[in-house]
């Protein structure tokens, strides 16, 4: 008598060589099974009902031939047609009993994991598709899967219904889509505890940031109940990002958080057989909170690292993974469900670079300073004043008289901006920049001119001159294969403030970031004045108040908050370039900017001319903001401290005078930043006369210095860069502020010190990054729209100096 077949293998007897015996998530399970725990990963365990069992009962009930006849004809475009032969292909299989041995085998496996788990366990059974998760066809989703399943009948109806669930309607069609035969398939069922997620929190997470492709972090997605809705995009996930080579030196902190709204959760409907799975609204509580902790997301973080060097060792490449997880709400642990490669963001190619060009000729309505290089079509909105903001939809054109930092909401989500007023170096013109969205500014008549409500089109791809056209123009897009620059011996550093662009702009070739703006974190995450947020008591209107408790509600004090936020957003950009320097200024904002922030009209008084009033270095020590400077030293300590991101350099803006220097240095050392301690370099903004003459004395204080060649140029040349009457005054290439910047360059390599710039005027003007590379300076920080343009300006000059 021939020897029983075994259809059962159990996860520690699988490795991901055996897709073709129990399909792709089963053999993953069992690789993570066998290689993995004794790392210390936790994976329900459980066994594969293989693909062969699958075969055997189609043979043993001959059903075969009733499957031919239900699908061979198959038309799979007549909607009708597919369901009813898709039933009846489902029907076959379900009503085809079990082989005695089959069943047998089945049950004896269950008994031994109850042994594993307790009586009272109850099991996933899911289905594994001989074909899923190859790289070039994701089976994912396609069959069916039944939760929380207890007893040995209720598991049978499972398995039985899982092999028929080969054959619905979306499963069908997607095998004929992609040019599988139906017949050479076949399913293997896993059957693993069950984590009880409904009763806790699950997700999937990434080995990799999914927008831009970014691999040093660990991407994590979760929500209250069963991961499906998160699976699906029907719930709006919390967010975790943990970076990768620090997290590896030892330091544990979450790099940044989001809430989601979380509104539903999944959880069971009480069923006779099998479980059913229904959603319920999540409390106001629940929705307030984030689903899992700091420590759970760090645990999963260390999941996610060990499973992809795992699995890139044993591929020979790096290889991105895709995971889903559970938190078990009886035992209280965190358990991987599923892995498998990432194949989208990861098969993306090298960096590519952009160049827009109209196709047509027009007429424009009205023209202004181009900021950027790209191109963008939308319906134009003019918005008057910040009341009508919520009217703005998502990939209209703003037309405004001007924009201020309470606008940036309404800017991240506009394909393009266009202003009456302001200069090259205005709100709108930055902002744009670090979106990376086209804006036309200081047009003068753009909200007289341009039709409210009415297609357009705006142009920076033609030179320094932005044009607005009427109507839906035709634009066509080039792109450059950049593997092949050469890199120059002039450092090319990069302009950012804005945290979400960092991982993309880090693709770009660069030698790190020359000025890291703090005003669009403070901005647009912390939206209120550090003051109001320590000192609420001072805010005399009870609205303001009642929204600065509505924005501090969920964390230990308002200074936490600010600090958080903070921390999260300059390490965001850290850690995008890490370890390549970062130098962060500290914040610069004017009375007049700071007046704008939640509460602070409270503690901010009209300046006739702000932009040299009271700002920079003298309100750091200064009584009516040193302790608003304490909350921005005590976040940028745990950015260097906590989160390990030690390539952050610190800024100084608008030093006045060397007792100055010496007195917030002396602050900074007070508040645990010391110069020198731990590396901590400090450098200073270079942008007022005095720093110039006095470069010596200022050189014993700073590790190095940065241009600001706006404010230098409106100091050196006594131009208001705010004036648009003076606007043809305001030169960087005047031979004055070019021999200011020369003196500069000279006193830092005199006192051994870096020298850079990061002000507008090399990103605009193709002759004074020529300058700055003859005079030799140190670096350069460019506007991310104009780094390649430039880079090979300067190799050229580099070139023709024989450097």
């Amino acid at each position: 008598m021939a020897e029983q077949a075994n259809y059962i293998r159990w996860f520690n007897e699988l490795t991901i060589d055996d897709v073709p015996l129990v399909g792709g998530k089963n053999a993953s399970l069992g690789e993570m099974y066998r290689e993995l725990t004794p790392q210390g990963i936790q994976i329900p365990n459980g066994f594969a009902v293989t693909a062969e069992a699958y075969r055997y009962l189609l043979d043993q009930t001959h059903s075969w031939e009733a499957l031919h006849q239900a699908l061979d004809d198959l038309n799979p475009d007549d909607v009708a047609d597919l369901a009813k032969r898709a039933r009846r292909a489902r029907e076959i299989i379900y009503a085809a009993p079990f082989p005695e041995d089959l069943e047998q085998q089945i049950i004896e496996a269950f008994a031994q994991l109850n042994e594993q788990y307790g009586d009272d366990l109850s099991v996933a059974v899911r289905s594994s598709a001989t074909a899923e998760d190859l790289p070039t066809a994701s089976f994912a989703g396609q069959q069916d899967t039944y939760l929380n399943i207890r007893g040995d009948q209720a598991l049978l109806d499972s398995c039985k219904r899982c092999f028929a669930s080969l054959f619905t309607d979306r499963a069908i069609h997607y095998r004929v889509d992609q040019g599988f035969d139906h017949f050479k398939l076949a399913l293997s069922i896993g059957i693993m505890k069950m984590v009880r997620s409904d009763l806790d929190a699950s997700g999937v997470m990434f080995s990799l940031d999914t927008e831009s492709g970014f691999r040093d972090v660990v991407f994590i997605t979760g929500a209250y109940g069963l991961g499906e809705n998160v699976v699906q995009g029907a719930v709006d996930p919390d967010e975790f990002y943990v970076h990768k080579p620090t997290f590896e030196q030892g330091h544990r902190a979450v790099l940044r958080r989001t809430l989601g709204a979380k509104k539903i959760k999944m959880v069971y409907s009480e069923g006779r057989t099998r479980e059913s799975t229904h959603n319920i609204v999540t409390s106001e509580e629940e929705r307030k909170r984030f689903c899992i902790n700091d420590a759970d997301a760090l645990t999963l973080a260390d999941y996610a690292i060990k499973i992809e060097k795992h699995y890139s060792a044993k591929a020979d490449q790096a290889k991105p993974m895709d995971i889903e997880w559970a938190k078990d709400g009886l035992d209280g642990t965190l358990y991987i469900v599923q892995a498998r490669p990432e194949t989208v963001v990861s098969q993306l190619r090298g960096m590519v670079l952009e160049q827009y060009s109209l196709k047509s000729k027009a007429e424009p309505i009205v023209t202004g300073h181009a900021v950027g290089s790209k191109i963008a079509t939308g319906n134009a909105r003019i918005i008057d004043n910040v009341e009508q903001l919520n009217s703005f939809n998502p990939g209209d054109v703003l037309v405004a008289d001007m924009t201020t930092p309470d606008w940036e909401p309404v800017m991240k989500m506009a394909s393009a901006i266009v202003t009456n007023r302001g200069g090259r170096t205005c709100h709108a013109a930055i902002i744009s920049r670090e979106l990376g969205v086209p804006a036309v500014v200081g047009c003068d008549n753009a909200t007289t001119m341009i039709k409210h409500n009415s297609p357009v089109t705006v142009s920076c791809a033609e030179g320094d001159v932005g044009k607005v056209y009427s109507g839906l123009l035709d634009f066509a897009i080039n792109s450059t294969d950049l593997s092949g620059l050469q890199r120059p011996k002039t450092k090319i550093m990069l302009n950012i403030g804005n945290p979400e662009l960092a991982f993309k702009t880090s693709f770009l070739p660069n030698d790190g970031v020359g000025l890291a703006r703090m005003e669009f974190i403070i901005t647009e995450y912390i939206k209120a004045h550090p003051m109001a947020l320590i000192h609420p008591e001072k805010v005399q209107d009870a609205g303001e108040r009642e929204q600065l408790s509505r924005l501090t509600g969920n964390y230990a004090s308002a200074e936490e908050y600010f600090i958080q936020k903070l921390s999260e957003g300059v390490g965001t950009i850290a850690a995008a370039f890490y370890p390549k320097p970062v130098v962060v200024r500290m914040s610069d904002f004017k009375t007049n900017e700071y007046a704008t922030l939640l509460g602070g009209r409270w503690f901010e008084f009209d300046e006739a001319n702000p932009m040299i009033g009271f700002r920079g270095a003298s309100r750091y020590i200064h009584p009516a903001y040193a302790e608003g400077f304490a909350l921005e030293c005590r976040a940028m300590k745990r950015v260097r401290d906590e989160m390990g991101l030690s390539n952050v350099i610190l800024m100084i803006p608008f030093c006045r005078r060397v007792e100055e220097a010496r007195r917030v240095l002396d602050y900074m050392a007070q508040l645990g930043l010391t110069r020198g301690e731990q590396g901590l370099e400090i450098y200073v903004m270079c942008e007022i006369p005095n720093n110039v003459i006095q470069i010596d004395a200022f050189s014993e204080h700073f590790d190095g210095f940065s241009i600001g060649s706006n404010d230098l140029t409106q100091l050196t040349l006594g131009v208001d860069r705010d004036s648009a009457i003076l606007a043809e005054d305001f030169d960087e290439r005047d031979p004055g502020v070019k021999e200011m910047i020369r003196l500069a360059v000279d006193g830092a390599r005199r006192n051994g010190r870096h020298c850079g710039l990061c002000g507008q005027a090399p990103s605009d003007y193709p002759e004074m990054a020529e300058f700055l590379v003859e005079i030799g300076i140190d670096s350069m920080s460019l506007n991310p729209d104009t780094v390649l343009q430039t880079t090979q300006r300067v190799l050229e000059t580099e070139r023709r100096l024989g450097r």
